[in-house]
Order: structure tokens, then C-alpha cells, then sequence
């Protein structure tokens, strides 16, 4: 006896359907593991949660100048910067003008009174005999006076507005 079988479409369409079924069915039986994971999981206590920062309370502050000057704009005396004080373009410089002040040493003085000179010693070593009204430093100073401890100077430094503005300097006896 012969057994033939036949696999129709059909056939295989319905065994195909009733093997899904069954895996289906199967897979839907062990859930009880998953409930449990569920469970145990949100039995966990959470990592605490940081405090909120705390909220810095800025103190008021009332501004009541406001009839005085701002400050952001020019001043009278920056307005009128080509009325100041300036340097001479046309004044020969003097053998001190190329040293800054700093650089500059007083040795000493010769003379009494108004006739008083100072003895200035230069980084090069070379002392050098100065009087009042003469010029010296990188700044345009002019010897205003000199007293036996030390010489006054007025320099002429940029204002950073186009103009000048005098500016006292001394050099006191035996400092650098």
C-alpha cells in the first residue's frame, strides 16, 4: 500500500497556522518570572534625589546720582583737551630725555639756592649736571625745582584722549 501525501497549499497554510498557534500558546505561559522582576524592581528604593540648589537673593541697590556725570561720557576737561598743557615738537631733546625715570639715579648737588644744580648719573654710568627748567625722561619732564634730598619734576603723559595732562615726579637722592 502506497501512501501518497500531498502538500497543497491549502495544507500547509493550516499546519502553519496551527505550529504559530502553539508557539504562541507556549510563550505566553511563563509570565509569572516577568511579574516577579517587575515586582522586585519596584520594591527598589531610588538613589535620593539632590536637594534644590538654593535661590541667593540679591540685595536692591537704588541709584540716585543721577544729576551728576556720566561717566561713560566725555568730561569737560576731555572735551577741551587741545586747551591743555603739550609738549614742545620743536624743543631740541635733551641727553637725559632718552632714559626713563626710573632708570635715572641723583648722586648729589653743587650749589646753594637758586643756583642749586643736581648731579643725575645715567644707566650708562655718565653723570650728568642738571638745572631747573631743563628736561629729563621719556615723559617730557621739566626740573621744576631742586633741594638737596631730591628734584621735582612735572611730566606730560598722555591723557588717552588726544591730549596731555601734567603728572608730578621727583627723583630723591640715592634711590633709582
Amino acid at each position: 500500500m502506497k501512501i501518497m501525501t500531498a502538500f497543497t497549499p491549502a495544507a500547509l497554510a493550516k499546519s502553519f497556522l496551527l505550529l504559530g498557534t502553539a508557539v504562541v500558546l507556549a510563550g505566553c505561559s511563563g509570565q509569572s518570572d516577568l511579574h516577579e522582576w517587575v515586582a522586585q524592581e519596584k520594591a527598589k528604593r531610588g538613589a535620593p534625589i539632590p536637594p534644590l540648589p538654593v535661590i541667593k537673593t540679591f540685595e536692591t541697590f537704588i541709584y540716585n546720582d543721577q544729576e551728576k556725570r556720566d561717566p561713560f561720557s566725555a568730561s569737560a576737561d576731555e572735551l577741551n583737551a587741545n586747551n591743555g598743557p603739550r609738549p614742545d615738537a620743536g624743543r631740541v631733546r635733551e641727553p637725559l630725555e632718552a632714559f626713563s625715570l626710573d632708570s635715572l639715579k641723583m648722586v648729589g648737588t653743587i650749589g646753594s639756592g637758586g643756583s642749586m644744580e643736581a648731579l643725575i648719573k645715567d644707566p650708562g654710568g655718565v653723570i650728568h649736571r642738571v638745572h631747573a627748567n631743563e628736561y629729563m625722561g621719556q615723559n617730557y619732564g621739566r626740573i621744576t625745582a631742586i633741594s638737596s634730598d631730591k628734584v621735582d619734576l612735572v611730566e606730560l603723559v598722555s591723557n588717552g584722549n588726544g591730549g596731555w595732562m601734567e603728572r608730578p615726579a621727583s627723583i630723591a637722592l640715592g634711590a633709582k
